[in-house]
């Protein structure tokens, strides 16, 4: 999220202007949502991102939280002749204009756009995929974590952001508004869970509101959680 950065005002300055900028369609999409206040991941995190699919260059990626279609864009256009998006939204707000980028972007033959909730759309997928890109909603992180861990290949990543909470995750429950609570209690819960799991290799980058980093190492059945929450 854009507006709880967890580094120094003056660096998260530095890394936006100075960070190479997107151009042509992407740059617009941008554009678009940062005048008008629509969440997509900030500048430096996309360039951060842009940088590991492209590196990664993975073909089958799913993407959790798709808003307007900027991160969808971004990597799907690192994506080869026989690639494949997937990407889930619920706002049909969000839906229309993501469908509307990805045509723009000349990405609509290598993006499914699978529209409702992802609790109920999760346990159906069947196939596979290389990386998973999770922004949506934070309480949901920790549910969602047993179907990723399904359908993403031995040697696969899973990246999440938005995992720091403005830099609270680490106060005392007590301490954190109950609005928030549960959203702080299941982050608390996913940390606690894949941080030193023997099954995964995982990394904290303090870009944004912070992603978490999750390499597949060795298959293992998660799906405990779900009987958990």
């Amino acid at each position: 999220m854009m507006s709880r950065p967890v580094v120094k005002p003056e660096l998260v300055d530095f890394m936006r202007k100075e960070l190479k900028p997107f151009s042509g369609g992407l740059a617009e999409i941008e554009a678009y949502a940062n005048e008008r206040g629509i969440p997509i991941i900030p500048h430096e995190t996309a360039v951060f991102l842009n940088m590991i699919v492209g590196m990664l260059k993975p073909q089958r990626i799913l993407e959790i939280g798709t808003a307007i279609g900027f991160s969808g864009s971004m990597m799907a256009q690192h994506l080869g002749e026989e690639g494949h998006l997937t990407t889930i939204d619920r706002f049909d707000i969000m839906i229309e204009r993501a469908k509307n980028n990805f045509e723009k972007m000349g990405l609509s033959d290598k993006v499914t756009l699978l529209e409702g909730d992802a609790a109920n759309i999760l346990p159906t997928l069947d196939e596979t995929f290389d990386l998973i890109f999770m922004d949506s909603a934070k309480a949901k992180y920790y549910e969602f974590l047993p179907h990723c861990m399904r359908v993403l290949e031995e040697g696969g990543m899973l990246i999440i952001d938005d995992v720091f909470q403005g830099g609270t995750i680490l106060e005392d429950e007590k301490e954190i508004p109950r609005r928030v609570r549960k959203i702080h209690r299941r982050l608390n819960l996913l940390m606690d869970t894949v941080l030193n799991h023997p099954s995964l290799e995982t990394s904290l980058v303090p870009l944004g509101d912070g992603l978490l980093m999750i390499k597949k190492i060795a298959p293992h059945d998660f799906s405990y959680i779900l009987e958990e929450i």
